[in-house]
């Protein structure tokens, strides 16, 4: 999926292998940002430990959680079959017909829109058919939501594969900041996201999700990572990776956001952003706060006597960070191990299709990530 700073390509460059050293020594690992939840899910899924994952943002724990929170393998399949039937019934109940057109234009895709901002009994159309999604994109969305299977294990994991299948149609550059507009370049964009099938991406999500799971059970919950570190203790291995952007990260997953609650609320804006006060702020992302809530964060850290792995990018942030001022600021509570990896992050929004300089910037960039290994004094 879609996501700024994932750690897909580091678990392959570097930190796989730190994380194979240290966790094993460890009593429990715990993932303070977790994100796409991509570390949380591979330690939870190649070391008997567990691990307690946690974000500000509800879609970031729905995804950790379907395979933290498990220690048993699903059937996607046999999940899938329920699901759909009950979402199927839901769309033939709706009696809704989406408008027709045969190619993207700047009329077709307004004629989506105020269709799709008619159907105030169908959230997330309303919200976003039209922008993100096609009209029948958007209407499989609601019912795959309002139809999500019963059980713990199976609602969670039907829902990070919604959420995945939602990230992965969005007709947007790079996140959900904005969505493609209808202009000369950016047809065929919208074009292909809107071609793809929402039922098929979603099923072949709770499959490969279903197939894996955590060696021990552990846990996922929203919470901001300055206060939960007070809860830390020798034993622990804190995984961080603290925003980078001085834009609060759920400007860029409001639309998986409101997925994962099913509530999108009132919307506005060419991002069809909902209102403010619905939106988690981080101080990480704030340019005068970010020093201080980190410094906050290890010293916490470090008076709880647990080891931490932080990783960053060397370059300065535009939140004010960089690779230099996070090892300056760990210096002063922990011994510090350094490394620097080659990675990739997100440009936030530019585009790599082959476009040059009207594309902006690429959507992800090369670049070298510092990683810290921070033991107790």
């Amino acid at each position: 999926m879609k996501y700024m700073g994932s750690k897909r390509v580091m678990l392959r460059n570097g930190l796989g292998k730190l994380l194979a050293q240290e966790v094993p020594q460890s009593s429990r690992f715990v993932d303070l940002f977790t994100g796409s939840g991509a570390v949380a899910r591979h330690v939870a899924q190649m070391h008997e430990i567990p691990v307690l994952a946690a974000d500000l943002q509800e879609y970031s724990v729905t995804l950790a959680g379907s395979v933290v929170c498990r220690n048993r393998v699903l059937d996607g399949d046999q999940i899938w079959a329920g699901w759909l039937s009950s979402a199927t019934q839901y769309v033939q109940r709706a009696r809704k017909r989406p408008p027709k057109f045969d190619s993207i234009t700047k009329a077709s895709v307004a004629a989506v829109r105020k269709w799709s901002e008619k159907q105030e009994e169908l959230p997330i159309t309303a919200a976003y058919g039209g922008h993100y999604f096609s009209a029948s994109q958007a209407l499989w969305l609601d019912a795959l939501r309002a139809n999500l299977p019963k059980g713990r294990e199976q609602r969670q994991l039907a829902l990070a594969a919604l959420i995945q299948t939602a990230s992965q149609c969005a007709a947007s550059p790079g996140h959900t900041a904005q969505p493609f507009q209808p202009t000369k370049t950016g047809r065929r964009f919208i074009r292909e996201s809107w071609q793809k099938e929402v039922p098929d991406l979603a099923r072949r999500n709770l499959a490969t999700l279903g197939a894996v799971a955590a060696k021990k059970a552990g846990i996922a919950i929203k919470a901001d990572a300055n206060v939960l570190a007070n809860t830390m203790s020798a034993g622990d291995l804190i995984f961080i990776d603290p925003p980078y952007s001085a834009v609060h990260y759920s400007r860029f997953y409001h639309v998986l956001e409101s997925i994962a609650s099913g509530r999108p609320g009132l919307v506005s804006g060419v991002g069809r952003y909902p209102d403010s006060r619905r939106r988690p702020r981080s101080r990480y992302s704030v340019l005068t706060e970010s020093a201080d809530a980190l410094t906050q964060l290890l010293e916490t850290i470090a008076n709880r006597g647990a080891k931490v792995i932080i990783t960053f990018p060397e370059h300065e942030c535009s939140n004010g960070l960089s690779g230099a001022r996070v090892q300056d600021i760990a210096s002063g509570y922990f011994k510090i191990d350094r490394e620097v990896v080659a990675s990739r992050f997100s440009s936030l929004g530019g585009t790599s299709d082959g476009r040059g300089n009207e594309a902006g910037r690429d959507a992800r960039l090369n670049t070298e990530e510092l990683m810290l290994l921070l033991r107790p004094r």
